[in-house]
């Protein structure tokens, strides 16, 4: 009579289906909750003294995360939330000031692709306001960034500021008057 002990020690009958079941779920399978426990298959022959192990047993370990040699082949691998904030955050505000101009876009972080721009050196609002680059200026640049992304139906906008650079002043304004305007800041 053959008998199959399992890793529990408890008597289950041999058969033989059962075995190729056990040798179609190879390592190279899906990691699943089974993968966590140990296999171990012991057949008891006709001397229940001398028990004969096969071959092809072996006891798995538990998943782990990346061993060091494979760390190693990359290391400059992103975080989690380098790799996903661009999904979470999709539109991104980008503020740019020069001595003579203002210029705002709206970019969509996946694709890169501009959605909306606004700036102060286009013709039509160049020769229409007496300065460039005052808080009016600033004022009807956050005013053109929230019309013109809500027509492409933008409606929450995220911004990242530079290292060591404060939300005040001419950004201070820009952001503010998107904010009136209906846009909404995801931090």
């Amino acid at each position: 009579m053959s008998c199959l002990v399992s890793s529990t020690c408890s008597l289950v009958p041999f058969d033989s289906n059962l075995n190729r079941l056990n040798r179609s779920t190879k390592l190279g399978s899906a990691i699943s909750w089974q993968s966590s426990f140990p296999k171990l298959s012991i057949e008891i022959g006709s001397v229940i003294s001398s028990p004969i192990v096969k071959k092809d047993s072996f006891v798995q370990a538990a998943w782990t995360r990346r061993s060091r040699g494979e760390a190693a082949k990359r290391p400059n691998r992103k975080s989690w939330k380098q790799r996903t904030d661009m999904y979470m955050r999709p539109f991104l505000l980008n503020v740019f000031f020069s001595r003579k101009f203002i210029h705002a876009k709206v970019m969509h972080r996946p694709t890169s692709k501009v959605i909306s721009v606004a700036t102060t050196n286009a013709r039509d609002i160049r020769t229409n306001i007496p300065s460039l680059v005052d808080n009016e200026a600033c004022r009807l640049i956050g005013k053109l960034i929230a019309e013109r992304s809500m027509e492409a139906d933008v409606y929450a906008v995220s911004y990242e500021p530079r290292k060591g650079e404060r939300i005040e002043g001419k950004l201070g304004i820009v952001i503010d008057t998107i904010k009136e305007h209906g846009i909404i800041f995801v931090p």
